[in-house]
């Protein structure tokens, strides 16, 4: 039985000028899109400025030339603030703690990435405290972050 016109009913209403609508509306598919598009942007920026395992901490690295890029993500990022604080996942940690948090990565990974992110003013001895603590934990792969110099290339 086709769909269509007045007359109820045959095979006359599919051939003639009555018979489906066959085109498809696609406004509201593309509102849906536009929404969806709209909600990542928001999102994506608000996770940006999270900073990743900063917690949005502005550190301002030194700058070096650049290396060769690595294909591996660094499993902890230590960050030394500088006044001296020292951050991990976003939180303020003591001395203690950060001690804990290099233990149990070294328990969960032997062979955990440790990447210092020490701000530019933080003073040296600081920066090897915090990678000597982590040498005394067993974790013997350690990185400093750094920014990439416009003047080296």
């Amino acid at each position: 039985m086709a769909v269509g016109g007045p007359s109820g009913g045959g095979d006359e209403d599919v051939e003639g000028g009555g018979g489906i609508f066959a085109d498809i509306n696609i406004t509201p598919l593309t509102d849906i899109f536009l929404v969806l598009l709209i909600i990542f942007m928001v999102t994506t920026t608000a996770i940006a400025e999270q900073g990743g395992q900063n917690g949005g901490l502005k550190v301002s690295l030194p700058r070096a030339g650049k290396s060769a890029p690595s294909a591996e993500m660094h499993d902890l990022a230590v960050a030394v603030l500088e006044d001296g604080r020292t951050v991990v996942g976003g939180k303020v940690v003591d001395e203690e703690e950060l001690s804990r948090l290099l233990e149990r990565a070294h328990g969960d990974n032997p062979d955990t990435l440790v990447l210092v992110q020490a701000d530019q003013g933080v003073a040296h001895g600081k920066v090897v405290a915090v990678m000597d603590l982590a040498r005394r934990h067993g974790l013997s792969r350690l990185a400093i972050a750094t920014r990439e110099d416009p003047a080296a290339r």
